[in-house]
């Protein structure tokens, strides 16, 4: 079991955010969660990260309970990409040299063949981050994900900017990948016709 979330409770503001939530999770699962906004989608990424914690029940990564040690690891085997995902500052290229700088990312393929794939001239390289439209701001981040080669890939609503062809090579890019583990939170249909899985939250 890669990931177990097992009757998990949290409530914000005395709002009950997840009751009694579970979810297992295995190695290679394609899972997309949905349901209406507000619903709890993002905080089951956010649990998982441990950037919040439950109220009560357990979270289970790699056969471990999550303590901040473990989430400290899961971390480094996690990429996680949002809609409005902070790239920090700089041009495109000196982002992507920091990432590579850090030991674990040290063997960073070369961006320009991802570049191309989704429509972006390598000359976006020498742009700041700060010039680039919200929808290459997206594919940019998208880009570094895919580079990171990640174990584990949590995506919230990664396609809202893109157009229909870029959402389709998205898709197929994460939930094509047999090796990675995927959770993604989309209400665009094309994640819910590839999802291995489907966890709809009420």
């Amino acid at each position: 079991m890669m990931i177990d979330f097992n009757k998990v409770n949290l409530k914000y503001k005395n709002k009950t955010i997840l009751k009694e939530f579970s979810l297992k999770i295995e190695k290679g699962d394609k899972i997309l969660l949905y349901g209406k906004s507000g619903i709890g989608k993002s905080t089951i990424l956010r649990l998982l990260l441990s950037f919040i914690s439950p109220d009560s029940g357990n979270i289970i990564y790699k056969g471990k309970p999550l303590t901040p040690e473990i989430a400290w690891q899961a971390r480094k085997e996690i990429a996680y990409v949002s809609q409005d995902t902070d790239l920090g500052e700089g041009t495109v290229q000196e982002i992507i040299d920091e990432i590579r700088s850090f030991k674990t990312n040290k063997n960073l393929s070369d961006p320009i063949q991802l570049l191309k794939e989704f429509s972006l001239d390598r000359n976006i390289l020498k742009k700041n981050i700060t010039e680039l439209s919200g929808g290459e701001r997206q594919r940019i981040a998208i880009i570094i994900a895919l580079l990171l080669k990640r174990d584990i890939f949590l995506l919230d609503e990664l396609t809202s900017s893109l157009d229909s062809a870029l959402k389709k090579k998205v898709i197929e890019k994460f939930f094509g990948r047999n090796d990675a583990t995927v959770i993604a939170i989309s209400h665009d249909p094309g994640w819910k016709e590839k999802a291995k899985k489907v966890v709809r939250l009420r």
